[in-house]
């Protein structure tokens, strides 16, 4: 039988600044680990990224999604703040279409996954990528960390 496709599965190349952040991701990883703790991430550790970088709480029972950290550069695209938003609580839009069901996907294959987007037909909006690496903590997966490249 043959396994079936991982939804939102990683290209084979990643841009530069994606690279950068899972690379970071994996260098966090202790022992044979599947995903590095979440108390182990030091967003300072990446201070040229920071502003297309967020942090999302990923809760179980129901499964909800919480901003708790946003990027500068994420922020200020935004009609409304997001920090300390859950995900169902706003409209979500550039960069973040799709972003609920990305998450589920992550905390459900507790793997790195990725989305990409063209340009918006109207050319309000650019093409962007999406890397989301979940983090343990709490017994489950607890944090997801969101990097941005705009194309």
């Amino acid at each position: 039988m043959t396994p079936p496709l991982m939804p939102y599965a990683l290209p084979e190349t990643l841009a530069a600044e994606l690279e950068t952040v899972k690379a970071y991701w994996s260098g966090l990883l202790r022992g044979s680990a599947d995903m590095p703790f979440a108390d182990d991430l030091v967003l300072e550790a990446l201070p040229d990224l920071a502003p297309s970088l967020a942090l999302i709480e990923a809760f179980t029972l129901p499964e909800r999604f919480r901003f708790s950290h946003i990027g500068a550069g994420l922020e200020a695209e935004q009609s409304k703040p997001l920090s300390d938003k859950f995900l169902d609580e706003v409209d979500l839009h550039f960069p973040f279409d799709f972003l609920r069901s990305q998450a589920t996907a992550a905390v459900e294959s507790g793997a790195p996954n990725y989305h990409s987007q063209p340009a918006s037909a109207d050319g309000k909006h650019g093409a962007y990528e999406r890397l989301i690496l979940p983090l343990w903590g709490d017994g489950h997966t607890s944090l997801l960390l969101v990097a941005i490249h705009r194309r």
